[in-house]
Parts: C-alpha cells; structure tokens; sequence
C-alpha cells in the first residue's frame, strides 16, 4: 500500500463524470491522459503472511511497506454478461460503504493493468468507479495502456567497463570540474593548482563504484600555469590518454582574468579529424566553438579567444 500522501484524482473524476454525461472518443481519451498519471485504489484481498501491526494498518487505512514477497491478489467484480472486472477507484469516497474489501491499496494504474493484464483468463476487462461513473477498460485498451506504461519505463542501461571509463572522462570535464572551478573561481582554480594531480584523481575517485577500479593515478595528469599577459593567467590541464574516444575532452584550459576576477574553461576534445575547442560557460551550457590548432599552438588560440572575448 503507498504511504499516507495525498491522492489527487480531481481531474480524473471531473473527466469520468464528462464521459458519463457524454460518452464520446474525445471524452474517453481524455480520461485515459489522466489514468496514465494516475495513483488509484485497489480493494484486494489481504496478503499471506502478514504480521499483525501490517494487518492492522492496512486495516485502519494507513500506509504501510509490504514484504517483497507478499502477493497482491485483487478483489474482482462480477459483470451481469459473466465476465469479471478489476474494479479501480479514483478515490476512496467512491468505494462504497458496504462494498468494503479486506484491504485497499494505492497502485499507480499501469500496476493495475499489468495486473490484469496478467491474469487475461479471469479478468476480462477494468472499471474506473464502478458504482458511480462506471467506465469500463476493454481488453483491446488495457493492451494499449501496457504498451504505453512499459515504453515510459525508464530503461535500464548496462555499462561495459570500457564505457564505465568513457563516461567518468565526460562527468569530471564537462560537469564536476567546471562545476567546483565556476563556484570557488579563484579559490578553486588555487586548489587545483596546488593539488594538481591528486586533486583530480580525487575528482574521478567520486565518480567510480566500488565495482570498478578508478584506473587513474595523480601522474596520469599534468598541469602548467603560465602568467601570458600582466592580466591573465592560463592554466592547461593534460586528462589521461586511456578510455579517450571521440566527443571526449582531452585538455582543459581554466583561464583567469585577475582584472575582471573571471574564470573561462575552455576544452579540447578528439573529433573526428583533429581536435576540437569548445567552452562549457557557469550556467552548464557547451558550446562548440572551431577547429583546435596543433598542440603547440592552442595556448596562443585560447588567450585569442578570451581577448576577442573581452573587446
């Protein structure tokens, strides 16, 4: 049973009554757009198993975690036609008092049609507020609805190893490093010079689970400071060659400018042919900005860049 928040299904209800009053395609539409955001109720029968303070709270209707195991069977109405139906509720003024089950359970609504979904051979259809709007989910929408709640699923992605390594270089220098030097400035970029490779090992260490073994030491790294003008200061950050693959970043360059008391972070990353510059600016965003020189000729292209920048 979900814990004890506020279920919300006013616009859900007020679109059940619509389709009472009107049963058009349009109406039924809309009722479904709100079943998909929905957490509905549920009467069911009371899991096996069960210790008596669980019991009792879902008896008194309060919020409580069941066991991984506990089985979750719905109570199950008879049509006139035969058929049975899972019955769902919009809220639990619409269960009436001498219908009560056992228990009632808040379940997002795609549970619910997986659940009946699940048991086709007894449940043939699913009701939204039986005793009052009474709209009924046909089996031919129930598969629909499965098909739209599995694809809104977020997928699970398995990372290789190789892979892991590929997106820790794209955290650290597009998200974690830009992140601390734009928030401390001076201070930082003071850190990170002093720590140099420790430092951004350190970085890097954060990223990694317990699983995969950070394949990064301190002298994997390498840091150059240079004072190029009476206002600016460059400092070139050489990122360990290994796991480095196209759209990565292969240096770095934090600049300074001690008038202005501004920091710029620019980045080389491995393109298709060549390198590439870009900048990754305070508020997160990346741009790409031209083709890099050759290795020797990127300090001289940066402080360039952050002259035009300043004219």
């Amino acid at each position: 049973m979900a814990e004890n928040k506020v279920i919300d299904n006013s616009q859900l209800e007020l679109a059940a009554e619509t389709f009472a009053k009107d049963r058009t395609k349009e109406n039924f539409v809309k009722i479904m757009e709100h079943l998909e955001k929905a957490v509905v109720y549920m009467p069911t029968m009371m899991p096996d198993n069960l210790d008596k303070e669980t019991m009792d709270g879902i008896r008194g209707g309060k919020g409580v975690k069941l066991p991984k195991d506990a089985k979750i069977l719905p109570c199950l109405l008879k049509k006139e036609s035969g058929e049975q139906a899972l019955p769902i509720f919009s809220s639990l003024k619409q269960v009436p008092p001498d219908k009560k089950s056992p228990a009632i359970m808040a379940l997002p609504f795609f549970n619910c049609v997986s659940m009946a979904m699940a048991n086709k051979e007894k449940v043939q259809a699913v009701v939204l507020n039986p005793f009052t709007q009474n709209v009924t989910l046909p089996p031919q929408i129930l598969e629909i609805a499965q098909k739209r709640g599995q694809a809104a699923k977020p997928q699970k992605v398995k990372l290789t190893e190789k892979q892991f390594h590929q997106m820790a270089h794209g955290l650290v220098a597009y998200q974690l490093l830009p992140v601390f030097l734009y928030e401390k400035q001076k201070d930082g970029l003071e850190q990170l010079q002093q720590e140099e490779g420790k430092f951004l090992a350190s970085l890097y260490a954060s990223v990694y689970p317990k699983e995969i073994r950070m394949p990064y030491g301190e002298d994997d790294f390498s840091l150059m400071t240079l004072n190029v003008t009476d206002d600016m200061q460059i400092t070139r950050i050489d990122m360990p060659e290994a796991n480095l693959n196209k759209g990565l970043c292969c240096r770095i360059y934090a600049v300074w400018k001690r008038e202005a008391e501004e920091l710029s972070y620019y980045t080389i990353e491995k393109a298709e042919n060549g390198n590439t510059i870009g900048r990754i600016y305070a508020d997160k965003k990346h741009e790409s900005i031209e083709a890099a020189p050759d290795n020797g000729a990127e300090i001289e292209t940066i402080m360039n860049l952050c002259m035009r920048e300043s004219n």
